[in-house]
């Protein structure tokens, strides 16, 4: 090996791509996957391909150097990434198994094979680069929440729009769909705060600081998750068992009602990581 294969780590980063590269291609060559946890795990593959990808390109062309200005900690935003395509390809893997992988789909299993290979590949990375202990946002506890709120999302996200697809347009309650949307805002604003806090110099541009931001965001994310989770278990559950269960043709119940807990226990989850990064904020004012 030469160049920026010369490490371990590039090394490791090499065989990411190339197995989150076959892994896609086997199921393009499955044939294009239409529902949401389909489109997510395609998206998945995607990004632990571009991500180590423009890490290998950054650091061979030193380029990381002339970063500084910009992203004070690069050991911290590398390791991060890799946590996150970790995270991420682990997720996407399991759905792939439950959903699309069958004993007679030979593509099927071999794009399985491959993501594992790659989500074991990326463990051991992350593994190796978090043992160098960086410090910075992403090594701090306030990023590991906001990492995890933002993924944690994805997942209701697509948890929420496969339920919907499944069914038809005059089925979709407005409180369901509300809760969906106050999910894709707090979702949105999370990416946001946490590429204020890599980009330091985009911090000048809140005028009442950072923290106040994230203690107003987090007080609004709270009561609007609590919503939200009201809002999607009345409506969710009540037409689910009164109308999916006994009244709808052609509807998948154990998908539906696996999309359904998908959600709600998602949603917990973020509730209780919200609140958690509440808690941190009001102690950092």
């Amino acid at each position: 090996m030469c160049g920026p294969f010369k490490s371990l780590q590039g090394i490791l980063h090499l065989l990411e791509i190339i197995f989150s590269t076959l892994s896609l291609v086997a199921v393009i060559f499955r044939g294009h996957v239409m529902i949401p946890w389909g489109i997510w795990c395609e998206f998945v593959w995607v990004f632990c391909i571009i991500v180590p990808l423009v890490l290998i390109v950054v650091e061979a062309k030193k380029w990381n150097v002339l970063l500084a200005a910009f992203l004070p900690n690069w050991a911290d935003l590398c390791c991060g990434l890799t946590l996150l395509c970790t995270v991420m390809i682990i997720s996407a893997t399991v759905a792939f198994a439950a959903i699309f992988v069958c004993l007679s789909c030979i593509p099927s299993i071999m794009c399985f094979i491959f993501s594992l290979v790659a989500t074991g590949v990326f463990l051991v990375d992350a593994i190796m680069q978090k043992m160098k202990c960086p410090s910075g946002y992403f090594s701090s506890l306030r990023g590991v929440l906001r990492t995890a709120e933002a993924f944690i999302a994805c997942i209701i996200i697509t948890a929420g729009h496969d339920f919907f697809v499944r069914l038809e347009w005059y089925n979709h309650p407005p409180g369901m769909i509300c809760s969906i949307v106050v999910f894709a805002i707090c979702l949105i604003v999370t990416v946001i705060i946490i590429i204020l806090n890599l980009l330091k110099l985009l911090q000048r541009l809140v005028p009442c600081g950072l923290n106040k931001l994230e203690l107003v965001f987090d007080i609004v994310a709270v009561l609007l998750y609590l919503l939200a989770i009201i809002l999607w278990c009345v409506f969710g559950y009540k037409r689910y068992y009164y109308r999916y269960e006994y009244n709808a043709t052609n509807f998948c119940h154990s998908c539906a009602f696996a999309d359904l807990n998908a959600v709600t226990v998602g949603a917990i989850i973020n509730l209780i990581l919200y609140i958690v990064d509440l808690v941190l904020a009001f102690k950092a004012r």
